[in-house]
């Protein structure tokens, strides 16, 4: 005797639900286009978890008039950051020029794992860009900082540490010489391969070593009553924070100081960047799903 097959309603229309939305998983699947999978590598990364960091705030303070430190405050980063655990290289750059998104240098070293150097702002972020475009990911230069908190124990305060109620200007000249002529005698210009100065203890390479790297920060300046009160603050982002081993400030435009105020040459030698990836809920989608999103 036959044994007789009984389904209820509701699960035989579960049932045909479940096959019909199964075959149009695999008809869409079929119908999309497959597109070349890009042959840049992605960069090595490392994750900085969110915390609380005191930190000295980017920018130029003037109290009353006079220069000062500027203030250290209670910075609170609410996200992991993903950042490069190395600088761009030139074999990293070269791609971008190959491709035709990013201005071939002529000052641009031969060695494939030497950081690049003489790229300007402008083409750092095109290569920010190419890389997004190419990996279908979102890169962007870190934030003055975002770089600080990655750097962890490797930032270097740069400042001078005078009682913001001196009124001599000179002793803030002198010390001002006196530190730069010890970072020039003790520093070495000649770039080295990424991962020359080892890691921090978040696992990144090269924290103030090697070459400056380039922010999106702009260049504040900040004004303060005598009483340390803001009264005012410009941003000029024709020039932006580099940093490394201390902070400094470089224009987008003049590339080469050396060669003066109007040069518009190369841009400097120990000038390099690395990028930040943002953090989208579409990235922690599988690969194989992730061509049924939208862009």
């Amino acid at each position: 005797m036959g044994t007789t097959l009984r389904m209820g309603l509701p699960a035989l229309t579960t049932s045909f639900g479940f096959l019909f939305m199964a075959g149009a998983a695999t008809l869409l699947f079929a119908v999309q286009p497959r597109t070349a999978p890009s042959l840049v590598p992605l960069p090595q990364t490392a994750i900085v978890p969110p915390g609380t960091m005191t930190h000295r705030l980017d920018g130029e303070y003037l109290r009353a008039g006079r220069p000062i430190d500027a203030p250290r405050v209670a910075v609170q980063i609410d996200k992991p950051l993903v950042i490069m655990r190395y600088q761009v290289t030139v074999a990293d750059y070269t791609r971008c020029v190959a491709a035709g998104a990013c201005k071939r240098q002529d000052n641009i070293a031969a060695r494939g794992d030497l950081p690049a150097t003489g790229v300007s702002h402008a083409d750092a972020t095109d290569y920010a860009s190419w890389l997004s475009h190419e990996t279908g990911m979102t890169w962007r230069l870190p934030t003055d900082g975002e770089w600080a908190h990655a750097a962890g124990t490797r930032f270097i305060d740069d400042a001078r540490g005078f009682d913001p109620e001196n009124t001599n200007p000179a002793r803030r000249w002198l010390a001002d010489y006196d530190r730069e002529a010890a970072r020039k005698a003790a520093s070495d210009a000649v770039p080295r391969p990424v991962g020359s100065f080892g890691a921090n203890e978040h696992g990144i390479h090269d924290m103030a070593g090697n070459v400056w790297e380039w922010t999106q920060s702009c260049l504040r300046r900040v004004t303060l009553d005598a009483a340390g009160r803001m009264t005012g603050e410009t941003r000029n982002c024709g020039a932006y924070v580099v940093e490394g081993q201390h902070r400094a400030v470089m224009t987008s435009f003049i590339r080469n100081p050396k060669s003066g105020g109007c040069s518009v040459g190369t841009p400097p030698d120990n000038l390099g960047f690395r990028l930040v990836k943002e953090q989208r809920w579409q990235d922690r989608v599988p690969a194989g799903l992730r061509r049924l999103l939208p862009a």
